[in-house]
């Protein structure tokens, strides 16, 4: 599994209801992409209470080729390209895929949270939290959580969509984004953890 993100910034006077429009018109394009496990489809809204606003999809791919054709193959990516220029796409090997208690509910929200590693702890250790920190997913209001590595800048990620908007304010470390569309069409095949 690999875990993407692209965040494209947008000004703050920017009308939010243009990406609303194009993730309603666009967003089921992927509900059946062969390789991919899921795609959250995340907006940051000042309107919301954001510090900006953004457009931010983040995917869970099953299959590396089919990561290479949507990005440079003309399979998907070329529309952002097009539309916002080419940004950054940010990636991380997968370490696990979580159900959690609302994994029936749509999603709503995503919080994404990012931490380096210590430079002087193994990165063994690092999976292991990150796989112990998976009963999370049994709160209430969690759909399902991931988490990855990033060994270019040694940096995790965890990534977990929720029925509901945060009840508290997730921390430095983390984005709350709202959830547009979700397209899942191999989410079944994520794969947990090992233990």
């Amino acid at each position: 599994m690999i875990a993407a993100q692209y965040e494209i910034p947008l000004p703050r006077d920017y009308d939010m209801d243009i990406i609303r429009r194009r993730v309603a018109e666009r967003g089921s394009a992927l509900d059946d992409r062969a390789g991919l496990g899921l795609k959250a489809y995340l907006i940051r809204d000042v309107a919301d209470g954001a510090p900006r606003n953004a457009y931010a999809p983040f995917y869970l791919w099953r299959d590396p080729a089919a990561l290479a054709a949507f990005h440079w193959e003309g399979q998907g990516f070329s529309g952002i390209v097009g539309d916002f220029g080419r940004p950054p796409v940010r990636t991380w090997i997968g370490g696990g895929f979580s159900r959690g208690a609302d994994f029936a509910a749509a999603p709503g929200y995503a919080v994404r949270r990012l931490r380096p590693l210590p430079a002087d702890v193994d990165p063994v250790h690092v999976a292991a939290a990150l796989r112990a920190d998976e009963d999370v997913s049994a709160a209430a209001g969690v759909h399902s959580r991931a988490w990855g590595i990033d060994p270019t800048v040694w940096q995790s990620v965890e990534f977990t969509l929720l029925s509901r908007r945060p009840d508290a304010d997730p921390g430095p470390d983390a984005t709350v984004y709202r959830v547009l569309h979700l397209s899942a069409p191999e989410i079944e095949h994520l794969r947990p953890s090992s233990s």
